[in-house]
């Protein structure tokens, strides 16, 4: 098995400014590091438990299927919080059938961000039998 100590997600964004201004000041992700200079350093968001890295250039946007889930407290104070910095909510809170808070916005290459909140009583809160 492999010992992992570290991991993130590596994003090439085909606009890296406009990339950095959606998950720095829209979304308020705050930055772990920065590395290289110009339009085309490397940014590195906290994600939780884990990163996302801004860095290089791609002509064309980050496959379909990609997304983002993003664990939040409150999703309802997350929608406040997003709408009135301007980012377009693509689906506004809402309990799904199993259970979890969804809300739904992408950035600016259309990578989806799930927005999620796990309610205290949602088995992902604890472990049966523990």
């Amino acid at each position: 098995m492999v010992h992992v100590l570290s991991s993130r997600t590596l994003l090439r964004p085909t606009d890296p400014e406009r990339s950095r201004a959606s998950y720095g000041e829209a979304l308020g992700l705050a930055v772990y590091r920065e590395f290289g200079e110009g339009p085309e350093r490397g940014t590195v968001y906290f994600l939780g438990g884990g990163f996302l890295e801004l860095s290089g250039r791609s002509d064309t946007p980050p496959a379909p299927g990609l997304q983002l889930w993003l664990q939040v407290a409150d999703a309802h104070a997350a929608h406040e919080q997003l709408a009135a910095r301007g980012v377009e909510v693509l689906r506004p809170p809402r309990k799904e059938p199993w259970g979890l808070i969804e809300m739904w916005i992408a950035d600016p290459d259309g990578v989806n961000i799930v927005i999620v909140e796990v309610p205290g009583d949602h088995p992902l809160r604890y472990r049966p039998g523990m």
